[in-house]
Parts: structure tokens; sequence; C-alpha cells
């Protein structure tokens, strides 16, 4: 195990506070969403965990990512995260697979093959806007809540944002597969360090602020009460990416 770099640890850290608003299906549940009346044995802990995430969004992450976005295009952010949905591509597939999508392996393969080649190593996406290959991301949580498994207790995380217990769980088996790692394993991985891991996630994390943040805003602005507009964005997002 490599020596842990501290200040790309305290990057990381930060960076993951907004790491459930970084999916670019954000848009489809901020209108739509409902607030109601759930099981939450865990609300007094995640409201004042959601308090501490926005003050440290608002306090720290904003002034980074203004002053990213005044070094950055808008283009060279989204070819940024191009980069990152295409190297994601071993977890969308193998969870597929366990869910029997047939189709959807197959058109992340092509997704892979043509991003990583004509892309230009992913940078951009030529399956889409091309050959009309749209994503099928799919993670374990999808996996186990294709299967029935429920989401369980809603968790906000410090620094990692909403989730639920289902989702916590499938962290671990996504890692197992992602090719962003600490570890000297021999199969798909493109870091193998800590600092290798602290960096390229920070990097993914900062871009995915830069791109979100203005609809974190307009949230902040509308919700009369964050934490349970947030909860169930989360949930309903959730539900509705298992039942595609």
């Amino acid at each position: 195990m490599g020596k842990i770099n501290f200040l790309s640890l305290i990057v990381f850290i930060l960076l993951f506070s907004m790491n459930s608003f970084g999916d670019d299906d954000f848009d489809d549940f901020e209108d739509e969403v409902e607030i109601k009346n759930i099981y939450d044995p865990f609300e007094s802990y995640n409201r004042s965990m959601t308090s501490f995430n926005d003050s440290l969004y608002i306090d720290v992450l904003k002034p980074i990512d203004s002053v990213y976005k005044t070094i950055t295009t808008q283009g060279m952010r989204n070819s940024v995260s191009n980069f990152f949905n295409n190297i994601y591509f071993p977890m969308h597939f193998v969870n597929n697979l366990l869910q029997l999508k047939i189709d959807g392996m197959f058109i992340e393969s092509g997704r892979f093959v043509i991003n990583s080649t004509i892309g230009i190593f992913g940078l951009f996406d030529p399956a889409k806007s091309q050959f009309g290959l749209y994503p099928h991301k799919e993670d374990f949580g999808q996996t186990l809540g294709y299967y029935g498994v429920g989401g369980g207790p809603h968790i906000v995380l410090p620094f990692f944002g909403p989730s639920n217990l289902r989702d916590l769980f499938s962290m671990l088996p996504d890692a197992a597969v992602s090719p962003i790692d600490y570890t000297q394993r021999s199969w798909w991985t493109i870091t193998n360090t800590w600092t290798g891991l602290f960096t390229i996630k920070a990097i993914e994390k900062l871009n995915n602020i830069s791109l979100y943040s203005t609809q974190y805003e307009q949230i902040r602005k509308d919700a009369v009460d964050l934490y349970p507009y947030l909860r169930d964005i989360y949930e309903q997002k959730r539900d509705e990416e298992i039942r595609k």
C-alpha cells in the first residue's frame, strides 16, 4: 500500500461532498421531486451532516469551483467528464451482465471501443453524437435493486453526500472493478497508489462540481427545508435508475 499524501487526501475528501450531484440525469428529478413522509431513523444525524456538507460547499468548494471555471472552458470540462464516463466501462459492463441486460452490455462495449479510439481516449463521445449509442450506466446498487433489494434507511455521508444502506454497501463491489484503485492488482487499473487514487478522484469531483453547481445552487434557493428535498431527489432518482 502506497504512502498517503496528506494534501491529496484532504482535497479528495473535500471534493466528495458533491458526489451525488455529478450525474447527467440530475435535471430530470429537480422539478419532479415530491417531499414524502418516509421511515428515516437517522434523520437527526442526516440533518446535521447535510448542514455540514452544505457549509463545506459554500465555504470551501464554491471558491475552488470559481477558480477552476476561470481556467477551463465548458468544452474542456465536458471532455473531462466524458473521459471519466469512459473509463468506468468495466463497472457498467459487469453490472449490465449481472442484471442480464445483454443490450446494455453490447452498447457499453461499443461505446467504449468507439470513444477510446475515435473519441481520443474518451475525451469526446462520438458513440452518442455520431452513432446514437446512449450510455447504459449501471452500478451494484442498481443491480441489488433490480433483484428486489430495497434501499434501506437513508444515510447522508460526511463529504460523500446522500446515500442509503444498499448503495453504501455497493461501493465495495463497484470499487473492485473500478479502474481507479490503490492496489497492485493486475487488471484494468490506471492507478495503483493512494496518491494516484486521490489525485484522479479529486480531478473528477472538482469537474463534477463545475458542471452541476448551478443546479445545487438552485435547489438551495428553492428548498424550504434542504435535507428532505435532497433526500427525496436522491431516493427518487435511484428508484428511477433501477426501473430503467
